[in-house]
């Protein structure tokens, strides 16, 4: 029987370990698994090239609740260990000093990096045991450890190859004692570890992941499938990507594009990362460039170790190379659907449109590639255009004196439909801009586009939506203009209304409301973001009217001796195009339901005098 301390430079380590490792110290469970896994991997390899002749035998590793003993074990049938690689693997830690360890690695996950792995068993554990034997043929070892740096180790009869570890789990963490909360730990860590685990007699890990195996061996249904097993209550997903790559850095794996109906179904961290088939994270935000985020799916890669902190992630070299391939790939996919399947992917645009849009401002080499296959859909038909097709389309009718392309867009086609049926009656081609990004993506775009201005349908009459019309002749003299001004001085809330009298044709709305490009897109994105646009947000809506002096309704009010019916009139003029924007809610809209009736009412007692 061999006694002994376990060789540190400090006898702090335990306090250290709890410490620093409790705050996820289910994580435990994980790494003894791994452990296991590692030596079963180890003899399946030994006995492949002849130096283990022994039988296998059934490969698997089992949990084991003992609620009575207060154990948790851990057992396995791998390679097992000699007293000498007990003595080696197990007693000796390498600690410079407890000082300088917390110096450098306070921010820092320690299992992992320090061969700490088994050691975290004593966050749970007032006593630790081993119980193992070699596939060399030599006694069977017993070893224990009451979480001080002193142990026990001596040779002890075992009939089975490999491993059992048994914690004796403290007060403070009977929680492992429970079969839920293990069955939890199981499912989130080792759900497609490579070697069977079981668990109260049910094997819980799927051994071979779709991502393990070559794309040419599986079928759409697997994919699919695999889909569901990751997100049981999730939509077929549109398609996806499956990632192979060994040079320069290992990486396997599969990216789902789910669909999203609606922006506000956005959801990230749905990407897990995996080491060796051994969960690691759902946190992928280093590793996956940010506008993939919103996809789903797995990445595995041997390259990142089990348990990295966010500084490792940031600066290692490989996990660059993974983001830039990974954004390659997204993007020599999306173009390869495009070229190919171009229906298929209009129909898909409405999930798609908010990765490639979120790309686009995000990643300028994404967006190298992406300017190929981005599309705009059109406002009045069932028509999409690329950047280049919609130039080609509105090369002779939409560009401004500057020489640059308008690109004009509708953020919601039923309430700006009468803006965007004015604008198709003059040729003008309108595109939907309508999602969660749209604000962001129009600014960054006017960035990052050469020659290409944005200008939404709505933000001024039509005949001013691509250069401003220097004249605009009104059959109305200068006192009747002045007039119309006056009447449609209004005040609605706290909005700011310019009024503007012009002479469109006589064909057109007698009012029309727009709302100035600038402020209202800065209001657009106080919506969705901060900084600046929350500046805009507290400001007021600013609004011109703009009133068609050519309009015949004015020769009648102008000879309209009733001035609380001419000032009914006028306002219920105002307050429709108001409505057209949207601005006309709560008290404002009450009154002109009322207002409007009382008009209607008035006319048809009018009627009914003239026909008596």
């Amino acid at each position: 029987m061999q006694k002994g301390q376990i060789r540190v430079h400090t006898e702090n380590i335990f306090p250290i370990i709890k410490k620093f490792l409790y705050s996820d110290h289910d994580i435990f469970l994980r790494e003894l698994i791994s452990n296991a896994v590692d030596a079963t991997q180890k003899v399946k390899t030994l006995a492949s090239i002849g130096e283990f002749k022994g039988e296998l035998g059934d490969l698997r590793i089992d949990i084991v609740i003992n609620k009575e003993d207060k154990t948790l074990s851990i057992i396995d049938r791998g390679v097992g260990m000699t007293e000498a690689e007990v003595d080696k693997y197990i007693n000796q830690v390498a600690f410079s000093s407890a000082e300088d360890f917390l110096q450098k690695y306070k921010d820092a996950n320690i299992i992992g990096h320090f061969g700490l792995g088994f050691y975290s068993a004593f966050m749970v554990s007032d006593k630790v045991e081993i119980f193992t034997k070699s596939f060399k043929d030599e006694p069977a070892v017993y070893w224990s450890c009451d979480g001080s740096p002193e142990y026990e180790l001596y040779q002890v009869e075992k009939e089975e190859r490999g491993t059992r570890i048994v914690l004796h789990v403290n007060e403070e963490s009977k929680e492992f004692l429970e079969a839920d909360r293990i069955k939890g730990i199981l499912e989130k860590f080792c759900r497609f570890l490579p070697v069977p685990v079981y668990f109260e007699d049910k094997q819980i890990n799927n051994t071979n992941p779709i991502w393990t195996k070559k794309p040419s061996e599986l079928t759409t249904q697997d994919y699919q499938n695999f889909y569901k097993e990751l997100y049981p209550f999730g939509e077929t997903p549109l398609f996806w990507i499956h990632l192979n790559v060994d040079y320069p850095f290992n990486l396997t794996g599969v990216l789902y594009f789910p669909k999203i109906k609606q922006s506000y179904e956005i959801q990230k961290d749905k990407i897990q990362l995996y080491s060796n088939q051994v969960f690691v994270t759902d946190e992928v935000k280093d590793i996956v460039p940010e506008f993939l985020m919103l996809l789903h799916g797995v990445i595995d890669s041997p390259d990142i170790p089990l348990n990295v902190s966010r500084s490792y992630l940031q600066g290692d070299p490989n996990v660059k190379k993974i983001n830039t391939y990974i954004t390659k790939k997204v993007a020599d996919k999306l173009e390869e659907i495009f070229n190919k399947e171009r229906s298929e992917f209009e129909e898909k645009w409405e999930s798609l449109g908010l990765f490639v849009k979120y790309g686009m401002m995000t990643d300028d080499k994404f967006l190298e590639k992406a300017n190929k296959f981005f599309i705009m859909e059109d406002a009045s038909v069932k028509k999409f255009y690329t950047l280049d097709e919609y130039r080609t389309a509105t090369e002779a009718s939409q560009k401004n004196k500057d020489g640059k392309l308008v690109l004009l867009y509708t953020t919601d086609p039923v309430q700006q439909d009468s803006y965007i049926k004015a604008a198709a009656n003059k040729g003008y081609k309108v595109v939907k801009m309508e999602t969660l990004v749209d604000a962001a993506f129009i600014n960054t775009m006017e960035m990052k586009w050469e020659n290409v201005t944005f200008k939404r349908v709505d933000a001024d009459i039509v005949d001013n939506l691509i250069d401003a019309q220097e004249t605009n002749e009104s059959v109305l003299n200068k006192d009747e203009e002045a007039k119309l001004k006056e009447w449609f001085g209004l005040q609605i809330g706290e909005t700011h209304i310019t009024v503007d009298v012009k002479g469109l044709s006589a064909d057109a709305p007698p009012v029309v409301a727009t709302r100035p490009e600038f402020m209202r897109r800065m209001k657009d994105m106080a919506g969705v973001g901060g900084g600046m646009a929350s500046f805009y947000a507290q400001m007021p809506d600013e609004v011109t009217l703009t009133v068609n002096g050519n309009h015949s309704i004015y020769q009648q009010l102008l000879k309209e001796d009733n001035s609380d019916k001419l000032n009914k009139q006028v306002r219920n003029l105002a307050d429709l195009a108001l409505l057209s924007q949207g601005l006309l809610k709560g008290e404002e809209l009450t009154s002109f339901i009322n207002r409007s009736v009382e008009l209607m009412e008035g006319k048809t007692k009018s009627n009914i005098i003239l026909e008596a």
